[in-house]
């Protein structure tokens, strides 16, 4: 074995895109919890920023959505900053929340529904993300001797 080949790290068991997508994920939930917290906010403080909706089966007035988003959002952000630290309890938390805000957004497509779209989209990806990245299969990387 020549010298080059015993100085290159092994590569990752994993691959890069999914560890590369677990931190993307724990920002997007970083920041997805950012934008419910304005969302919350906005529908709280003003109830004339979104439409009205008459004729509406899961009919909440906007104050109690804009609590509920409030909530999550709050929680997204804990969530977030946990998953940036690596906190195996986080990627759980992270993907039920995210399976949470995405039927919370699809509920509030009435409201507001290019926003939550969009939403739905990156909740998606946040669980995709964490649920494919497994940290504890990674082989230790060689050092070279």
């Amino acid at each position: 074995m020549t010298q080059q080949q015993q100085t290159q790290p092994a590569p990752p068991a994993h691959g890069g895109l999914a560890e590369g997508g677990a931190i993307f994920g724990g920002v997007l939930m970083l920041m997805n919890g950012i934008l419910a917290i304005l969302q919350g906010i906005s529908a709280i403080a003003a109830d004339d920023v979104y439409a009205r909706i008459d004729a509406y089966v899961y009919k909440i007035n906007l104050t109690g959505w804009g609590w509920i988003l409030l909530v999550i959002g709050v929680i997204a952000v804990i969530t977030g900053v946990g998953i940036l630290k690596g906190l195996e309890w986080a990627r759980v938390v992270g993907i039920l929340l995210a399976s949470l805000s995405m039927i919370a957004q699809f509920l509030f497509l009435p409201y507001s529904p290019i926003w939550s779209l969009i939403m739905i989209g990156i909740d998606f990806f946040v669980i995709w993300a964490l649920a494919t990245y497994h940290p504890q299969h990674r082989t230790p990387e060689r050092r070279p001797a």
